[in-house]
């Protein structure tokens, strides 16, 4: 295992996944007294196992097509579009 990868796997997605519209709907779901927060955690968690499963599945398939210098400018691009749409929003509001 490459932990200089892993450790930044980890920190990437760990702080993508902070204060999204996920964690507050896991926030929203456990803060629930009917709902068991085992039971919420659970389930939060394999689905973020599965999305991921199929991000890295689609990811290997996308990158025996496409070189992977691609795939980083369109994601850059993608977080910036997405950055300036929150920014527009924020300001406009």
């Amino acid at each position: 295992m490459d932990v200089k990868t892993f450790l930044m796997v980890f920190g990437t997605v760990f702080m993508a996944e902070l204060g999204d519209k996920t964690q507050l709907a896991t926030l929203l779901y456990a803060s629930d007294g009917k709902v068991g927060r085992m039971n919420v955690f659970t389930a939060a968690a394999l689905a973020l196992v599965v999305s991921t499963a199929l991000a890295v599945l689609a990811g290997s398939f996308v990158a025996k097509y496409v070189p992977v210098r691609y795939l980083q400018v369109a994601a850059g691009i993608g977080f910036v579009v997405i950055g300036a749409w929150t920014l527009y929003g924020a300001i406009r509001n």
